[in-house]
């Protein structure tokens, strides 16, 4: 199976996503480097959680990165690599739960 090297997940609709801090004590030792980069924890509402978790998880196998793409708030197109994924039922479908690292 052939993974590209610019997977990524994309908003379609719906307003900027809100990045809050996250506060597991795990999450910062995902990011690698000399310098503590900018994360956060966003989460979407989404019909297909576990599909969207899947693609992350096939993509970490093949060792290659994966983003979320989405309109900031002067409607330019951003991309924040995702580090962890995870998803939750709610009453009207999935809460998808994305650690990122922040440009």
């Amino acid at each position: 199976m052939n993974i590209p090297s610019d997977e990524k997940i994309t908003i379609i609709e719906g307003p900027p996503p809100v990045f809050e801090q996250a506060f597991e004590s795990w999450f910062p030792g995902l990011a690698e480097g000399p310098t503590l980069p900018a994360l956060a924890l966003t989460r979407l509402r989404t019909p297909n959680g576990p599909s969207l978790v899947e693609r992350c998880w096939k993509a970490w196998a093949h060792q290659q990165p994966i983003h979320l793409e989405y309109r900031d708030d002067e409607g330019l197109t951003q991309q924040a690599e995702i580090l962890a994924a995870r998803y939750t039922e709610v009453p009207e479908g999935h809460v998808l739960l994305l650690y990122l690292r922040l440009p």
